[in-house]
């Protein structure tokens, strides 16, 4: 499973997580659920405890994704399939996003809240 974290303000407000199926999470880490001024991420992705879950990269992530030649240049530059978007989202929105929302590859031994 790759996981991300996911960065609101520079404070961890969840991860993201694609499963060997291409299935893809988004989970709020229980200290974001239980500070009430913390907001949700996006409006497609409102807070609850409960993990979202999708076939597809959700929307709000899909559209940090740069697109057209600028997509072209990432993808050949940086060897990673046009189709790869969790990979093309961890190379581009770690530093390279518009916006509050960052999101940052997770070392696969850390063990984001028990998942």
């Amino acid at each position: 499973m790759r996981k991300a974290k996911v960065l609101y303000k520079d404070e961890w407000a969840g991860t993201l997580a694609q499963n060997s199926r291409g299935d893809f999470e988004f989970w709020y880490n229980e200290a974001w659920l239980n500070d009430s001024s913390k907001p949700a991420v996006s409006l497609t992705l409102p807070k609850q405890k409960e993990p979202f879950r999708s076939e597809h990269l959700f929307p709000f992530f899909y559209n940090m994704l740069p697109e057209g030649s600028n997509k072209q240049v990432v993808c050949y530059n940086l060897r990673i399939d046009e189709d790869d978007y969790f990979s093309i989202l961890m190379a581009t929105a770690k530093s390279d996003s518009i916006g509050a929302v960052r999101v940052l590859v997770m070392d696969p031994s850390t063990d984001a809240q028990g998942k």
